[in-house]
């Protein structure tokens, strides 16, 4: 019966302009990391893009609650919806935090996973431009090997500048302590949720081959 009715394909050009920001919040915020003197004008940048993700979100859901149809699953569309709107929320509370919490400069682990992320956020822009071409999911494959990859790399990072905040001599001041290590978890968790979102995608694969 499904097949006498049209999936709504309009979902694609929703999905392209969700990735699209998602990978504009990234740059933005490997921007501020790398023009720390300007970090007020990249952070309203980012509480702008910010606002354009939650723009898309709404729209996609609107456009799930009204279609009949859709290319995939709902709850994958609505999953990968959220996911990436997660990601630009870690990356905007990131950025706010650095200049809450008066941070005087980036740390090098923080300039470190604003790269991993851009290159992370990148791929799942170029996967999820390639999910209209699902019988070709070897392309869209290659891109989610390389998210995998550079959240083991942002793990890594991770772990080696907690480990540092608790082992410096001599001993760091514990409200800087606390202060780095919530940046360094808001950066984490935005570039886990890449790794969240490449596993979605994989979903939909696995379904619609």
């Amino acid at each position: 019966m499904f097949g006498l009715f049209p999936r709504d394909t309009g979902f694609y050009e929703l999905f392209d302009e969700g990735a699209a920001t998602l990978e504009r919040a990234a740059r933005a915020f490997k921007e501020l990391v790398a023009d720390y003197g300007r970090a007020k004008d990249h952070l309203n940048e980012i509480r702008q893009i910010e606002h354009d993700g939650d723009s898309v979100a709404r729209r996609t859901f609107l456009k799930l609650d009204t279609t009949f149809i859709t290319p995939f699953d709902r709850e994958d569309i609505q999953a990968l919806v959220n996911q990436i709107d997660n990601i630009i929320d870690a990356i905007d509370a990131a950025a706010q935090r650095m200049l809450l919490f008066k941070i005087a400069r980036p740390p090098e682990a923080i300039v470190k996973q604003s790269d991993v992320l851009l290159k992370a956020c990148v791929h799942i822009r170029q996967a999820m431009t390639r999910l209209r071409q699902m019988r070709r999911p070897e392309e869209i494959r290659n891109h989610l090997l390389e998210i995998h990859h550079l959240e083991n790399v942002g793990d890594d990072t991770n772990h080696e500048a907690l480990a540092a905040l608790f082992t410096s001599d001599p001993p760091m001041n514990p409200l800087e302590v606390m202060k780095l290590k919530e940046l360094y978890d808001l950066t984490e968790a935005a570039i886990d949720g890449c790794e969240d979102a490449a596993n979605t995608i994989e979903r939909v694969i696995l379904k619609n081959m």
